[in-house]
């Protein structure tokens, strides 16, 4: 009997260790996407894409790297899949409940002082944080002057966000940060549930516009007061987020605010000098 499971999990091992493909592999793969599709991964932190790009081989059953290589070089609709497999799309209503806290009670009614608020959600995946961002400044009584730019590499998850549906199953979560965000309504008011989805309101729908931007191609494309990207730099080696935020800086009005994630920071990047950091999240104004 030990000897059997012995040679099962030496024979488990070895499947593993086929599918950890070389660095060099990786980088070829990662040159064909570059030359095929413009899409430049080449910035980004080498570990989680490797993961990410051994577990898409071994789910869908290649037999060898080339086949691999061939296929997301030459199957459009394959790249797709690939994309949406390597881009990072984690997200939630109300994430980091603090955060969204500080930005009700602090700095949305700043912008409030606008004729017209404009927000730039960058690498906005599924769309929680652009809904999230709509339902404090509904209740503000600031929606009517505000519009929402919520961009994303990925055209598929940009997909499933313009549809404004929820998993029930998140709700819960959702409703609790919501609560700890200090939103002041009842969460329920803001979806309507049909079967295991919630149709969040068409309000917030009508004043994000969703399209696909990639950081570290595309230009700028207007001029925010507000950027948020947040849990995604931090997916970027140092040349790429010194890019990613000369462009922030260049997006952004004169006393506008950038808002980061938890582990990620404007200190040492090469603008740091045109900002300040204000209260005790991850933001800064911009000074200069």
């Amino acid at each position: 009997m030990w000897k059997n499971l012995l040679n099962s999990f030496r024979n488990s091992r070895s499947k593993v260790v086929h599918h950890e493909h070389s660095n060099t592999q990786i980088e070829q793969l990662l040159a064909d996407v570059l030359e095929v599709y413009g899409y430049d991964f080449t910035g980004y932190s080498r570990a989680s894409l490797k993961r990410r790009i051994n577990r898409l081989y071994s789910m869908d059953g290649f037999v060898g790297f080339s086949e691999f290589r061939f296929k997301i070089r030459s199957d459009a609709s394959y790249f797709k899949r690939f994309l949406e497999e390597v881009t990072i799309n984690v997200t939630e209503m109300f994430r980091d409940p603090s955060f969204y806290k500080y930005l009700k009670s602090e700095l949305l009614p700043k912008l409030g002082t606008y004729p017209f608020i404009r927000i730039w959600i960058a690498g906005c995946s599924t769309g929680e944080e652009a809904y999230s961002i709509a339902i404090f400044l509904k209740e503000l009584n600031l929606l009517h002057k505000a519009l929402i730019y919520a961009t994303d590499i990925n055209s598929a998850v940009l997909e499933n966000a313009s549809q404004a549906m929820i998993p029930l199953s998140k709700i819960k979560l959702y409703t609790e940060n919501y609560i700890a965000a200090g939103g002041t309504e009842q969460f329920s008011d803001y979806y309507t549930a049909n079967y295991s989805l919630g149709k969040l309101n068409e309000e917030f729908k009508k004043k994000i516009i969703f399209s696909t931007h990639n950081l570290v191609t595309d230009n700028s494309f207007n001029e925010f007061q507000l950027i948020m990207c947040r849990n995604v730099i931090i997916y970027f080696d140092r040349p790429l987020q010194n890019t990613v935020f000369s462009l922030f800086d260049g997006s952004l009005e004169k006393f506008g605010y950038l808002a980061l994630g938890t582990k990620e920071t404007l200190e040492f990047s090469k603008v740091a000098s045109n900002f300040e950091r204000v209260g005790s999240e991850k933001i800064w104004k911009k000074i200069k």
